[in-house]
């Protein structure tokens, strides 16, 4: 016979403001099986769990029904309370009386009133049909592995690898680094990027705990939380890793130049190459598709002055499996393409830049060796900058870029530092919310730097008067001022937005984690696990997750780092039991449910008779009930949400 208790939370005003919780209460203890019911300002807090644990043990409650907030929030808190009390946890029902009831309903007390009973009323009659649920435990591969070698990658890396559990670190580029290796100065502090970045990626290449695989992709992945097995292409470099010393005279003798994606095409490099001089490893590739021997089957220079006999054209990619308990994914961002904004000019006038090009050019190692420089070598005497190129605008991304002020800010100090010229900043709002970067606005305030604050119309060449005379003209709106402007000036830099990477979706699908609206990876809850993923032991660090600045992204790959530590703290995982089911005596064969599992959970099975079942993988399963759903023959179940339960909670309202 259940015991049912049931009790309400107030969530402070949040579901008591709007429902009549005493009404509520009433109405409970009328329902069947319901033996006590009692409520609590915040059953989450210590007050309110140890008044539940009491009520279970001093009533003999065997049954629980909770009125609160959402289950995603607090359901495993009341599990553990369930257990501290000697009682199964799984005999628990949450009834969401503030996302389904108080905050939809909040100018109309009665009917929300009235719902909030009906919530309790399915609870109960749900929870008198649940049974003792008990969850498998799994063993764990003690090895992670880290995808992206940018600042988030070798930072999660570094922490793992120092708490001495294994670390396999895929990139895909032939250097760790990211986009920060192309930086020159970070805001607000102004330290030198790579004087902050290489010692990282120095200590990356020699860890004991890390196998460094770069020029490499993931190409596959299997398996659960704990045990992932992960097929990972590594490509050929036609170059022998082992042999190279990185002397670099393959590249001084290669005769072959193409433009350097490192120095975003304003730079170029050799046909064998390391992407800067402080790659990690120090070992160069061979672009295949600009190599003149792959070509044309000529040349082979670098094979000829190499002394250490490190150069094979022969090489193949190899096709490597791991295995790994847990996979973070630090993938990065791409920048915005401004070309396709015509207005701005960018791909048609030779001095209008991108943000990332600005900073290959002011960098000591880029392709002006610092220098700020036009198209015909000369320095410029006025430089804009325009803010929210591609962000914070319905017709490319709405969401803001988080960083783009800050950097904007900073290339007026780098351009004061490098030469005489004054800096226009061209913006719609100064956002500058991280630690120290109001002061930097006021210290580039004090310094000259002019600001107009409107949106740029459009960038011309075409000249209304004789300042203008072979010089671009930036016309804005001075919205302090109401009226239009037109600023002569010789170079352009467009603040760029951060976006997803080109293949965002397709390693979506191949991790089975989400996307949100904007196109980044979705985290399981923005505020209580904003690194994890609906996935069970993948983990999103970095801009993509969202954009996100330096030290953000540092912070956010350490806290991944430790949730990997603490996973793998543990010797044996705790598996969810409110998986799939499915009947073998019922299934007709149809492998539906095998078709619509998005997380690979079921498996084929031939029975001892010649039949062909379904059988579910419960360390995959996820218990999202698609099979459930797809099942023609009623063989699939849902532990915890089977259809007797669910059929009981629809009646219950009848």
């Amino acid at each position: 016979m259940a015991r049912i208790g049931v009790f309400l939370c107030h969530c402070g005003t949040n579901i008591a403001g709007t429902v009549n919780i005493p009404e509520v209460m009433e109405a409970a203890r009328k329902m069947p099986q319901v033996v006590f019911v009692d409520d609590n300002k915040y059953s989450c807090s210590d007050p309110g769990q140890a008044s539940i644990r009491k009520a279970i043990v001093e009533n003999q409650l065997n049954r629980v029904v909770i009125g609160c907030c959402s289950p995603r929030m607090h359901e495993n808190t009341f599990r553990e309370v369930l257990a501290s009390a000697g009682l199964n946890p799984y005999l628990l029902e949450i009834a969401n009386l503030r996302e389904q009831c108080s905050w939809v309903h909040s100018n109309d007390k009665n009917r929300a009133t009235r719902k909030a009973i009906e919530l309790i009323q399915m609870a109960v009659a749900k929870v008198a049909r649940h049974e003792a649920l008990f969850p498998k435990q799994v063993g764990i591969t003690k090895q992670v592995l880290v995808i992206g070698g940018g600042i988030a990658g070798i930072q999660a890396a570094l922490d793992i690898a120092n708490s001495r559990y294994k670390v396999v670190l895929v990139e895909r580029e032939p250097s760790i680094g990211g986009h920060m290796a192309q930086l020159d100065k970070t805001f607000p502090t102004l330290d030198c990027s790579a004087c902050i970045l290489t010692p990282k990626m120095t200590v990356v290449g020699s860890h004991p705990f890390i196998e460094l695989m770069t020029y490499s992709e993931v190409e596959n992945i299997s398996g659960y939380v704990g045990n992932f097995k992960v097929k990972i292409r590594k490509k050929a470099r036609y170059v022998d890793e082992d042999k190279c010393t990185g002397c670099g005279l393959c590249q001084e003798k290669c005769p072959w130049k193409v433009k350097s994606e490192f120095d975003v095409s304003l730079g170029k490099r050799k046909a064998i190459y390391t992407p800067f001089p402080q790659a990690v490893p120090n070992v160069p590739v061979i672009d295949k598709e600009h190599c003149a021997y792959f070509l044309k089957g000529t040349c082979r220079a670098c094979e000829k002055f190499c002394e250490a006999k490190a150069i094979n054209f022969e090489q193949v990619d190899q096709l490597i499996e791991i295995e790994a308990g847990a996979v973070i994914l630090a993938t990065g961002y791409d920048t915005f393409d401004p070309s396709g904004i015509s207005q701005y000019g960018y791909g048609r006038y030779d001095n209008v830049i991108t943000a990332l090009q600005f900073e290959r050019m002011c960098s000591p190692s880029g392709p002006t060796s610092g220098k700020l420089l036009l198209k015909d070598g000369r320095e410029p005497q006025n430089v804009a900058i325009i803010h929210c190129v591609g962000s914070r605008d319905k017709n490319y991304h709405e969401y803001c870029s988080q960083v783009c002020c800050m950097y904007a800010l900073k290339y007026s100090y780098l351009i004061k530092e490098k030469t005489n010229a004054e800096a226009y900043q061209m913006y719609i709002d100064m956002r500058c919310v991280g630690k120290g970067f109001e002061e930097f606005y006021a210290r580039l305030s004090e310094e000259g730097v002019k600001f107009l604050r409107g949106k740029v119309a459009k960038v011309t060449d075409r000249a209304l008067t004789e300042e203008e005379e072979g010089r671009l003209t930036v016309c804005v709106e001075d919205s302090l001022l109401g009226g239009m402007m037109r600023v002569p000036v010789d170079m352009v830099i467009l603040c760029t937005a951060l976006e997803p990477r080109i293949d965002a979706e397709k390693v979506a699908r191949l991790f089975n984690i989400s996307l949100s609206q904007d196109g980044f990876f979705l985290e399981r809850h923005p505020k209580l696990d904003p690194v994890a993923t609906m996935s069970d032991g993948i983990f999103i660090i970095g801009c993509c997750q969202g954009p996100k600045d330096i030290p953000e992204t540092v912070a956010q790959a350490s806290a991944a780092a430790a949730k990997v530590a603490a996973l793998f703290s543990q010797d044996t995982l705790i598996a969810d039991p409110m998986v799939a089911m499915i009947d073998p005596m019922r299934c007709g064969g149809c492998l539906l449910c095998v078709q619509v599992c998005p997380f690979k959970a079921i498996e084929t099975q031939l029975t001892r008779e010649g039949r062909t079942i379904a059988v579910v993988n419960e360390s995959l399963c996820k218990g999202c009930g698609l099979c459930v759903g797809a099942c023609r023959f009623g063989a699939a179940n849902l532990r915890g949400f089977n259809q007797q339960q669910l059929l009981a909670e629809i009646t219950a309202l009848w």
